[in-house]
């Protein structure tokens, strides 16, 4: 029976249904964070559980795994802690064989996400999903076994819809949730951060302990060289949550070209990235959004030998960066792996600061991007998705 006329059943019975969410990363967290919140606003008589982390939690889900351990990005990454994902991966489903959820909503994470698919549907679990695996980018001979395992799809970038044409699998393209997100965000009163001067650059070096190990000292190199060249310039990092801060104020303490004007702040990225002049982000979705919030900036990245040579062998699109694959073009600079030296990332800086052509058009382009990715409520229309259609 499809979850849609479960939902209408249980509803009018008054009883509870169970739904099982796995967003296994930070961003993740924060869009499934808005589907729960919209769900609810629709079916009160819902139990949410499962795997996330602060969004997920303060809207009442139950968590069998904070996104804290399940956060890792990389194969050496991931192999190291591989007994500690089989052991999540069996708890899942041992809670999926007590519990016995209607339907399944999984957010991205698809290293995770798409093994946990094929069990779910096996069991009889009506599988949502929301925000596709990029399989654009690594493997379209995924493509296949994600039909068989996925009921419904729900892409948020207008380009997915059309790689899954003649697969069988049912698409709906629900609109980027950050445009939404920075929207209301940018329609908010600025809220005081510790910059040290007034001449502000944001670091956002990631959100997974490792990219702290491995970007964040090449970020404060960096900002020291840009110190020098320009007088008055302080710098401010953006961390994620308190767990990830403790990680950064180790590092910081811990290298020794740190520039002297600089602050760190927990929760506050968007406002970071609202009042810098220019910013190093780490890849991922913070880039998209600080395209959307206008934050000119270099894409940086840095990860193990192992898993950055298996990316460059399976990887079969030019960009790594999503504004530049939403573009179609170079909008921003990606600087990678051994590219990343501190002298580089200070150069392509250099460029955003003040007047200057590059600053420009990098501007311009953020403006395109807007255009493609429209406004929509993605949030809502999953929740609808989710609980009514």
């Amino acid at each position: 029976m499809c979850f849609h006329v479960l939902n209408k059943l249980v509803f009018n019975s008054g009883m509870k249904k169970s739904v099982l969410i796995v967003a296994g990363e930070v961003s993740g967290d924060l869009h499934a964070a808005e589907v729960v919140r919209a769900a609810k606003a629709r079916s009160p008589a819902t139990a949410f559980w499962g795997i996330g982390g602060d969004g997920l939690q303060a809207e009442g889900v139950e968590l069998l795994q904070h996104t804290d351990r399940m956060g890792v990005m990389g194969v050496a990454e991931v192999l190291r802690q591989y007994r500690f994902f089989k052991t999540v991966f069996r708890q899942v489903l041992d809670e999926v064989d007590r519990r016995r959820p209607e339907a399944a909503l999984l957010v991205d994470y698809p290293g995770f996400n798409l093994r946990l698919a094929a069990e779910l549907k096996r069991r009889g679990v009506e599988v949502f999903y929301y925000i596709s695996p990029k399989v654009w980018v690594w493997n379209r001979r995924r493509i296949p076994k994600m039909a068989a395992a996925i009921d419904r799809l729900m892409v948020v970038f207008p380009f997915e819809a059309e790689v899954f044409q003649g697969s069988g699998l049912r698409v709906d393209y629900v609109g980027n949730p950050l445009v939404e997100q920075i929207d209301a965000f940018l329609s908010t009163v600025p809220r005081p951060l510790p910059w040290p001067t007034e001449r502000r650059i944001g670091l956002l070096p990631g959100s997974r302990p490792q990219e702290i190990e491995r970007i964040l000292p090449a970020m404060l190199a960096a900002a020291r060289l840009l110190e020098e060249r320009f007088p008055g310039v302080s710098f401010l990092i953006a961390s994620p949550n308190d767990r990830i801060e403790r990680l950064v104020r180790q590092g910081i303490g811990q290298c020794s070209e740190a520039p002297r004007r600089l602050g760190v702040v927990s929760g506050q990225a968007r406002e970071v990235m609202r009042q810098a002049e220019a910013a190093l982000v780490a890849s991922g979705t913070a880039t998209l959004e600080a395209a959307l919030v206008g934050t000119p900036h270099v894409l940086v990245y840095k990860t193990s030998a192992p898993t950055y040579w298996f990316a460059r062998s399976v990887v079969k699109i030019r960009h790594i960066g999503l504004v530049n694959i939403v573009a179609g073009r170079d909008v921003t600079p990606e600087i990678l792996q051994h590219a990343a030296t501190p002298e580089r990332l200070a150069d392509e800086t250099a460029r955003l600061i003040g007047d200057a052509p590059g600053r420009r058009a990098m501007l311009e382009g953020f403006g395109r991007i807007r255009e493609i990715l429209g406004a929509r409520n993605a949030a809502n229309r999953v929740a609808a998705i989710l609980c009514d259609e």
